[in-house]
């Protein structure tokens, strides 16, 4: 089933009402997240819902004292479907997803005794810093969101494969297949938390007694 009860100038307003300082774009590949969050994976956009109530507030406070964009909190939903002790097959752990050596330089203790990867405080905190370092380097809100995916090299190389454009959309096809993916799947997330009523999907109280 295809969730295009709305039409497309509908959910393109809705995008815009965000009115966030990243761009959130429309097109058939936010489109297909959108399709994803808010009908194949329903059950999913339920649970996340449910645990935004505890962890957007803590997200929200320390990106809004690091000055920056508070829509960021929902790349924790891309990453880690805000499970904290979310480990991925190639090791990166935690609501965002560091991997060992990322969270190292990024000042996380990670030993045999404590991963503060799994530390939610912390772990925004180093987030927000890697986020600033990449917003640095490129000046644009969907190129650093690709770089928390792929790193830097990837994108800059992307950069310099499409002849030095700095747009996420004309430097796509130049990055790896998981990151071109990656930034509508942000958006559709965007879209989908904020307006999950309008799709039927809400928190489901039965998991905070969890």
């Amino acid at each position: 089933v295809s969730q295009s009860r709305y039409p497309v100038d509908v959910i393109k307003y809705r995008l815009s009402l965000l009115e966030s300082s990243i761009p959130m774009d429309y097109n058939q590949y936010v489109k297909g997240f959108i399709d994803l969050y808010a009908v194949r994976k329903k059950k999913l956009t339920e649970h996340i819902l449910t645990w935004s109530s505890y962890y957007f507030p803590i997200f929200e406070q320390i990106l809004d004292q690091q000055g920056l964009p508070l829509e960021f909190k929902y790349l924790a939903v891309i990453e880690s479907a805000l499970n904290p002790n979310a480990v991925s097959w190639c090791g990166a752990t935690g609501l965002w997803q560091f991997m060992y050596g990322t969270g190292l330089l990024y000042g996380l203790k990670i030993n045999q005794f404590v991963d503060e990867r799994k530390d939610p405080l912390k772990a925004t905190l180093a987030a927000c810093q890697y986020f600033k370092d990449m917003y640095a380097k490129y000046g644009d809100w969907l190129l650093v969101i690709a770089a928390y995916n792929c790193g830097p090299g990837n994108v800059s190389r992307a950069i310099r494969m499409s002849g030095g454009k700095k747009n996420f959309w004309q430097i796509m096809p130049y990055l790896p297949q998981e990151t071109r993916g990656y930034v509508p799947a942000f958006i559709a997330a965007a879209y989908v938390m904020n307006y999950h009523q309008e799709h039927n999907i809400f928190p489901n109280p039965e998991l905070q007694a969890v």
